[in-house]
């Protein structure tokens, strides 16, 4: 096996998830498996279905889904800072098992920002993290601390984007 790299897709364009998902594809494709998790989605997008049919690919479900971080509660925070922080624990006890070749976190990013999981524990894991896993974060304005520790860092420009014209978000296209 290979060693191991870590990835990150950033920026403020569309298409960091779509590039995610589509290293992911391609992993399972050539028989590796794939242990996927979002942090800040919906469980309503398109992609979910078709990567759930994947036998190589696990998607880590969530049993309720949230709006944008800033428009919650305090009470709604603290709700999801469970639920992502039990997510988290999840995660880590996967990656421990040892039997995942790639690991995927879209909306990492925010995630790390809003506090959703240690940032020291964080750190941690993917410093620590096993050999060969490879890992693909996704997500906005990555810390100066994971851009040093990965490998890749895709920056994803927004030119143009209809949300800026008032057109919201389109099923099957951003969503």
């Amino acid at each position: 096996m290979n060693q191991g790299l870590i990835h990150i897709y950033c920026g403020d364009g569309k298409g960091k998830t779509s590039a995610a998902i589509g290293l992911a594809v391609r992993a399972a494709g050539c028989g590796m498996k794939v242990l996927f998790a979002r942090f800040l989605k919906t469980e309503s997008s398109g992609e979910l279905k078709v990567l759930d049919e994947i036998p190589q690919i696990t998607v880590l479900h969530l049993e309720r889904s949230y709006g944008f971080f800033w428009t919650l509660t305090e009470e709604e925070k603290e709700e999801v800072r469970k639920m992502y922080g039990e997510l988290w624990d999840r995660i880590s006890g996967e990656i421990e098992q040892g039997s995942w070749d790639m690991l995927v976190i879209d909306e990492f990013m925010a995630a790390y920002r809003y506090g959703l999981i240690a940032r020291d524990e964080a750190l941690r894991f993917l410093r620590e993290k096993p050999k060969e896993l490879e890992i693909v974060l996704t997500g906005r304005d990555p810390d100066e601390s994971l851009v040093e520790l990965a490998d890749y860092v895709s920056e994803i420009r927004k030119v143009k984007h209809p949300f800026d014209r008032g057109i919201r978000a389109r099923k099957g296209i951003e969503y």
